[in-house]
Formats: C-alpha cells, structure tokens, sequence
C-alpha cells in the first residue's frame, strides 16, 4: 500500500425527508383529520480515527462521500426512515482541515486516539407532517414541512504519525539502518541518499513491555524548508514525536568543523517551525566502522572537552546502540512519556 499523507475529498450529508400531507379515510369517520407522518433525518458523515487504517491512500482513490437521505413520512402518522451516516475511517493523528473561499483553511479537529469521531456534516432534520399543524381554527391543513437541505464541504485531511522518537539527519546517515538494528522495522536500505522515501515506524520493546515508537524520517538537505529535496513534505510527522534523535554520519564529517551538519539541519527545522526546532534531541554520530580507530577517539575526545553528549555507534557491527535505546528510554522517562527503566 502507498503512504499517503494528504487526501482532499468532497463530503454532503443527507437531506431531510418531507413532511407528508395525509387525511384519514376510514369507512365511518367522514372527517378523520390529518395524519401526515414526519420526514426522516438526513444521513451525518463521520470522521473517525482507526487502527486499522495506516495511510490515506484509499480517500485518494474515492473523493466524494454521501450520506444517505432521508426518507419522506406516510400517512397513519408513519415516519420516514431516517438515512444511514456516512462514516470515514482516516488513521490516528488525522488533521481535519475545513477548504473555504480563497484556499482559507480551517481546522475542525485532530483525531489522535483509535475510535475518536468528528461530526464533519449533520444531516437535515426531517420535515413536520401536518398532522402537526392541526388546530382549532385549521381542521384540515393541506401543508407539511419540507426536510432540512444537506451540507456540502470541501476537506482537507493530513496525516501526522504519531511517534515517540523521530529520526532525523542528512541523506545516508544511516537513519533506516538504525531502525532496523532496534525495531522489526525493514525498510528499504542502499548506498545512496534518499534511500527512504516515505516514513517508516519502528517499535521498540523493553522488558517492562513498555513501547516506545520511532519514526524513521526521510533525509533533509539545505534548503528543505522552501522544498528541496524531498523538502519539507514529511516534517510534519516528526511535530509530534516528544524527543529528536539527530543523525550524523561520520563520512559527512569534517574534521575541522565536525558538527556542522548538526547545525545545518537544525537551521531548516528553525525555519520550518522553531517549536519543531526547540525539542529535545539526541545527537548519533553513525557507522563509526568506516572511521580509522584514532580519528574517531579524536572526535570523541573533542565531543567531551566542549561538553557535548554524542552517541557514537554503527548499526553494523552493533556497536552503541544498547546505550543509544537506553538513553532513549531514560529521555523519554525524564519527559513523563513512559516510566524511566
């Protein structure tokens, strides 16, 4: 199944059924009266959040989704039925965005939670047979009520994963490597950048039985804030995630300025959305295999003498990555995420 995130669709509730306009007629009772039955309610469409569902790809396939109408009232006081609701079923951390005039949105609501519903349309009320509009001085009304119109909308729905850890660095920084190596994860990995195209989520599982859901986010490059590269398309999925594991390959790594890549992603997520940029992070500096043994004592002696905490590992040899998960695990217990193992 492809991942998609974005979906526009068009949703229309149901109409209201008429009210009827009825007299009995029953052998005897020359002047029964009315007895019109109401319509029925119009058909709601409902957005609600699933576990079953993983991406929007199906609300690309069909965009238009209609409640059913209701039905008209009958005579002998008889209603009519009402319409069967129209129900979207959209992944946890679905954005409902309402599309107005002029490409103005507005945002209806977030579905975080599996079984978490949105009213996004309600369906026309029925109309009053006329029955209801007998009185002492109108013995025989010849009017009933129309139904209620339906509502008609434009949506916008975006899909943010729902993450504890996203991973974040520059192309080939060895981001899908490492979910791999912790998680069930598998996704695609090669030698070249943008290996990863869509995210990937990975679970980890401690001894407690405690989760802990990573999200592996396609590479950013300079610039991806304004759209290059794959640009700021998957961002959005790391906004929610409580802690950043920021990626740094040694081969991207200049011996005389070594964190610079650190510096040039940090910069786009600061443009993209300083909220973004203000979480918490965990700075790796991945496949320490490829480095020679005294250049890389070289970079974890200058890491110490100016104070930063950088995980120096490879997902090949599986060198640090138990102490990686632990300080991933001891992050998030310090943030109220998940008790501290």
């Amino acid at each position: 199944m492809r991942f998609i995130d974005e979906a526009v669709i068009t949703i229309r509730s149901g109409k209201g059924g008429n009210g009827c306009v009825s007299f009995r007629r029953e052998k005897y009772v020359p002047k029964g009266g009315p007895d019109g039955g109401d319509g029925g309610r119009g058909g709601n469409v409902l957005i609600r959040a699933s576990s079953t569902k993983l991406t929007l790809y199906d609300l690309r396939l069909k965009r238009m989704y209609a409640a059913e109408n209701g039905q008209p009232g009958q005579g002998r006081d008889k209603c009519g039925r009402a319409g069967q609701d129209m129900v979207i079923e959209v992944p946890p951390g679905t954005v409902v965005k309402l599309l107005g005039e002029n490409g103005r949105e507005e945002t209806l609501c977030d579905l975080l939670n599996p079984g978490e519903e949105y009213v996004a349309a309600w369906g026309g009320r029925g109309g009053k047979g006329n029955t209801h509009f007998k009185s002492s001085t109108m013995r025989t009304p010849r009017f009933a009520q129309p139904g209620e119109e339906s509502e008609e909308k434009r949506l916008r729905l975006e899909l943010k994963l729902l993450a504890d850890v996203g991973l974040i660095g520059l192309p080939n920084a060895g981001k899908s490597t490492l979910i791999s190596a912790i998680s069930a994860a598998r996704p695609k990995i090669a030698a070249y950048p943008f290996t990863t195209l869509v995210p990937q989520l990975g679970v980890i599982t401690n001894d407690l039985g405690q989760q802990m859901v990573v999200a592996d986010i396609p590479g950013l490059i300079e610039g991806a804030h304004q759209g290059q590269g794959l640009g700021d398309r998957f961002l959005k999925h790391v906004q929610r995630t409580q802690l950043l594991v920021h990626m740094l390959s040694v081969e991207d790594m200049d011996m005389e300025d070594p964190w610079a890549g650190y510096a040039l992603i940090n910069a786009e997520l600061e443009q993209y959305d300083p909220e973004l940029a203000g979480k918490p992070q965990v700075w790796v500096a991945s496949k320490i295999d490829l480095l020679p043994p005294e250049q890389l004592q070289a970079l974890q002696s200058r890491a110490s003498r100016e104070g930063r905490e950088i995980y120096f590992l490879s997902s090949l040899t599986g060198d640090g990555l138990d102490e990686l998960v632990q300080a991933l695990w001891a992050r998030l217990g310090a943030l109220g995420v998940c008790p501290q193992v």
